[in-house]
């Protein structure tokens, strides 16, 4: 795969499956922007796409914001003098059975997990229709298609977004635009490390191949995805969980 002369934004690429998917992209010759609110992790991240010889640019900035997710677009074609892939991969969560969710739980997942995959999908469509040519991969999740016990907040927002990569993928295939999704099961980020080894073996006993998956298994299939071998695929959610969701 080949992105060279190509420009990327990720959001929520600090850290995790963010961070190996923007230097994935980087390891394809691609350029890349970093969006997260944790600017500091951003730069390091830039910092080593700069080492691989690929500009990186951190943007600190909240994805829920309409206006901000508008400035953030101009800036990246400004700076890196293009905008051709776009991946929505920042989250959150906040979990808790449906009676003892409270309303902010609820609204705090949906505002970043949704409404921010549609502000920054919003702002590319029109440069990427513009040009004729995009394309967007939207990290969703195996709990958006299946549902999860204690999530109803994350697993709405992750059902949302595969609503949202299919009817995106309709509307922009005519302008030459893929849009697809990759819905990961369980992977071992930073943030996995930390929890209880009940919660591992159990995910284990879901996952047919028998391993706990790598955010590089999810950053391979993001950079096929954003490189012209994709380019009949679209409105698809490609699965990356290792038979979990079986």
């Amino acid at each position: 795969m080949n992105l060279k002369g190509k420009s990327a934004i990720v959001t929520g690429g600090a850290s995790g499956i963010g961070a190996a998917i923007a230097l994935k992209l980087a390891g394809y010759g691609a350029s890349v922007a970093i969006i997260d609110l944790n600017i500091k992790a951003a730069e390091k991240v830039s910092g080593r796409i700069e080492e691989m010889g690929c500009i990186g640019l951190a943007v600190q900035a909240d994805i829920s914001d309409f206006e901000e997710a508008g400035r953030v677009a101009g800036h990246v074609v400004d700076t890196l003098g293009s905008l051709d892939m776009l991946v929505n991969n920042a989250g959150i969560n906040r979990d808790g059975v449906v009676w003892k969710m409270t309303e902010e739980q609820w609204d705090d997942v949906l505002r970043i997990n949704l409404k921010g995959y549609f502000n920054y999908t919003r702002h590319a469509a029109a440069i990427f229709r513009g040009q004729k040519s995009g394309k967007i991969v939207n990290v969703t999740s195996i709990n958006g298609l299946r549902g999860k016990f204690g999530q109803t907040n994350y697993s709405a927002s992750k059902a949302g977004v595969i609503g949202l990569t299919k009817a995106t993928a309709r509307e922009l295939g005519k302008y030459g635009v893929n849009v697809n999704a990759i819905a990961p099961g369980l992977i071992m980020t930073e943030m996995m490390k930390q929890a209880p080894q009940s919660v591992l073996d159990k995910a284990l006993e879901e996952i047919v191949i028998g391993r706990i998956g790598r955010p590089e298994d999810v950053a391979e299939v993001a950079a096929f995805l954003c490189s012209g071998l994709s380019r009949h695929i679209t409105g698809e959610v490609i699965k990356v969980d290792g038979g979990q969701y079986i």
